[in-house]
Order: C-alpha cells, then sequence, then structure tokens
C-alpha cells in the first residue's frame, strides 16, 4: 500500500512538472521558456537596428 501511494506521489510530482513547463511556453513574454538566461541576452532588434545602419552607410 505505501509503495503504491509512493509512485502515486511521484507520477503526480512528474505531471506537475509537465505541466508547470507547458504553461511556461505559453505565458513567456520574451526568449524562451528554459529560463537558462541564453535567449534574454540576444536582442534581435537592436541587432536588426545595427544591420539596417551598416547598410545605411554602405
Amino acid at each position: 500500500m505505501i509503495q503504491q501511494v509512493l509512485i502515486l506521489l511521484m507520477f503526480l510530482a512528474a505531471v506537475a512538472y509537465m505541466l508547470r513547463m507547458v504553461y511556461q511556453v505559453f505565458v513567456a513574454k520574451s526568449g524562451c521558456a528554459k529560463s537558462c538566461g541564453a535567449c534574454s541576452t540576444i536582442d534581435f532588434k537592436k541587432i536588426q537596428q545595427d544591420l539596417e545602419k551598416q547598410q545605411a552607410k554602405a
């Protein structure tokens, strides 16, 4: 009986973790939902502006 309860708790924890990951994907305001910090350091708008400035000078 205790083993079944422990397995159920582990299963519910895994389901909660997966639901949290899916929720973060849909709620992410910018970048990705991995929360590793790598995506937030890349500013695509600034890169695009810099490229446009370089093309305008050439």
